[in-house]
């Protein structure tokens, strides 16, 4: 049995023009998967897992804050200006 919700989130993710969700669309779409052989059902999940690899833009990872205050010691000694231009230098190195 093809798995047609995984199917359904490529063709939705990567913004086909899929007028209601299970709509006439992925109704269209099981009764053409059901008619093809199992070499070509293939086909069509690898291309449907191509566009998602090529197309779907990586869900966004939140941002980290494990280096927040790494630069307490240097509070005192320099502006966030300077703080900024020697951070520069560093990653320079």
């Amino acid at each position: 049995m093809l798995n047609y919700v995984k199917i359904w989130s490529i063709a939705f993710f990567t913004k086909t023009k899929l007028k209601t969700v299970g709509g006439e669309n992925m109704q269209k779409f099981k009764e053409i998967m059901e008619n093809l052989p199992p070499e070509l059902q293939q086909e069509v999940i690898d291309f449907a897992n191509f566009l998602l690899a090529t197309k779907v833009k990586p869900k966004q990872k939140k941002l980290r804050m494990s280096w927040a205050g790494a630069l307490k010691e240097y509070k005192e000694k320099y502006t966030s200006l300077e703080l900024q231009k020697k951070a520069l230098e560093w990653w320079g190195d």
